[in-house]
């Protein structure tokens, strides 16, 4: 099994990178997703990402 992890700072730019990975790779076992925020200063920092596991 292998591992890639994808880590945007925009849903959108996740999307695309995932579904570019997922062209390229047809065995997939189960992909992770997890969305954290933090605050600097007075701005929201989000932090969008993908754990994908394939063969």
């Amino acid at each position: 099994m292998k591992v890639k992890i994808f880590d945007e700072s925009h849903e959108a730019d996740l999307e695309k990178r995932v579904n570019e990975f997922l062209k390229e790779h047809k065995d997939i076992i189960d992909i992770k997703f997890q969305v954290s925020i933090t605050m600097f200063s007075d701005e929201q920092i989000y932090c969008f990402s993908a754990l994908i596991m394939y063969k």
